[in-house]
C-alpha cells in the first residue's frame, strides 16, 4: 500500500513537473510589434513616443528660424538627461537612444555625443597624443559645441482599485539654447492605459 502510495505522489509530481516545463512557449516576433503584457512602459511607448515628440520639436519656428540666421548651417544638438519621476522602474536610457535615433535620422539637425561619451573620446585624445604618431594623432580642441540640449522627465499618475488600473504616463521636453538658456520648444506626450487584471494577477 505504501509503495503504490509512494509511487502515485512521484507520478504526481512529474506530472505536474512536466505541465510546468510544457507550458513555456516562445515565439519570435518583429522588434516593431507592439505587445503589452503588464501595461508598463516598453518597448513600443520609448519608440513611439520618441518618433513623436521628434517630428514635433523639428516641425516647430525655431528649427527654421535658426536656419535662417545661421547662413543654412542646421542647429547642432545634444541630448541630456531625461529623469525618471515615475510610479515604476523606467530606463531611461533606451528613451534617450530612441531620442537620439530619431534626431540623427531626421536629417534636420547635427548631432553630437552626450557627456559621458564625450569625456570618454577626450580619453583617448589624451591617449593619441602621448602614443600615437603625429601623423595619425587627432588634435584636441576641435570639437564641435552644441546649440541646443534636449532634456526632460517622465511622470506618471496611478489609479488603482481591485482588478482594475489606468496608468496615465506624461513625458515632458524642452529644447534648451545653452548660450542663452532660452526654451526654443516645450513639448509632452500623454499615455493612457486601463489594466485589468483576474484575482489571480499581481
Amino acid at each position: 500500500m505504501r509503495k503504490i502510495y509512494f509511487g502515485l505522489i512521484i507520478s504526481i509530481g512529474l506530472g505536474l513537473l512536466w505541465t510546468g516545463c510544457a507550458a513555456v512557449k516562445v515565439k519570435r516576433v518583429q522588434t516593431d510589434t507592439t505587445i503589452d503584457l503588464s501595461g508598463k512602459w516598453n518597448d513600443t511607448d520609448s519608440r513611439l513616443v520618441s518618433e513623436e515628440m521628434i517630428k514635433d520639436v523639428l516641425s516647430r519656428p525655431w528649427h527654421q528660424k535658426f536656419i535662417r540666421s545661421h547662413e543654412g548651417n542646421l542647429p547642432i544638438v545634444v541630448v541630456g538627461t531625461v529623469r525618471n519621476r515615475s510610479h515604476e522602474h523606467i530606463n531611461t536610457r533606451t528613451f534617450v537612444k530612441d531620442l537620439e535615433k530619431a534626431l540623427i535620422n531626421s536629417g534636420e539637425v547635427d548631432f553630437v555625443a552626450g557627456q559621458s561619451i564625450r569625456q570618454e573620446l577626450r580619453d583617448e585624445l589624451k591617449q593619441q597624443s602621448s602614443y600615437s604618431s603625429e601623423e595619425t594623432a587627432k588634435e584636441a580642441g576641435e570639437e564641435i559645441g552644441a546649440n541646443f540640449m534636449l532634456k526632460g522627465e517622465i511622470n506618471t499618475i496611478r489609479d488603482k482599485i481591485e482588478g482594475e488600473e489606468v496608468m496615465f504616463y506624461q513625458i515632458n521636453l524642452e529644447l534648451i539654447d545653452i548660450e542663452t538658456h532660452r526654451k526654443a520648444w516645450i513639448g509632452d506626450k500623454k499615455i493612457k492605459k486601463f489594466i485589468e487584471r483576474n484575482r489571480m494577477g499581481l
